[in-house]
This record gives structure tokens, sequence and C-alpha cells, in this order.
């Protein structure tokens, strides 16, 4: 998984990160909360492509990442992956969500 060579954390592939993100996100509260703000930036998005107003859009990223962060602050009490790896931590976010909606991981 991660490298031991006194470098900081990397990892090799996004399944390695994966399984790191999850033991990031293993209290249910949490979980709940990233899938909240997933499926709000899914309705603005959706309410932006309907109705034509593209300024709603720039709730999608606050209502995300508000929900998801509040779960690490105020639940997990650990540091959101988003600042050390923000394009493998966004990828996450999806994937996580689909593993919920899919049944995958319970919430």
């Amino acid at each position: 998984m991660a490298k031991s060579d006194g470098r900081e954390s990397e990892f090799d592939n996004f399944h390695e990160f994966y399984e790191y993100y999850l033991s990031e996100h293993s209290a249910p509260l949490n979980r709940r909360l990233h899938v909240t703000g997933c499926m709000l930036v899914l309705i603005i998005v959706l309410s932006a492509l309907l109705s034509g107003v593209w300024g709603i859009l720039i709730l999608a990223p606050i209502f995300g990442y508000g929900f998801a962060w509040a779960g690490h602050y105020f639940v997990e009490k650990n540091k959101p992956a988003t600042f050390r790896y923000p394009v493998w931590s966004l990828m996450g976010d999806w994937v996580m969500f689909k593993d919920v909606m899919t049944g995958k991981i319970k919430l």
C-alpha cells in the first residue's frame, strides 16, 4: 500500500488509495454526511441543467464539501484526504457513493 521509504504516504493506484479512503470514513454518520453531500450535488447539477440557471452550480462544491468536511471534523475527527489527494479523494467520494447506493457499503 503506502511506501515506507521515509516519504509521505503515496499510493501506486486508486485501488490502494480507496482502501485508505474507506479507513478514513469508518463512522457511519460520516459516510451518511458524504452521501448527503453527493446527493445535494446531483440535485444542484440537475436543477441547473433543467432550469438553465447556471449560477446555482456555485452551490455544488459548497454543499458537497461542506457535508463531507463536517463529517471529518466533527464525527471522524480526522483531516479530509482532499488536501493531500484532491483528485483521488473526489473520485473516492463518488465511488463510495456508488458503493452505498448499490449496497456494497452499509450506512
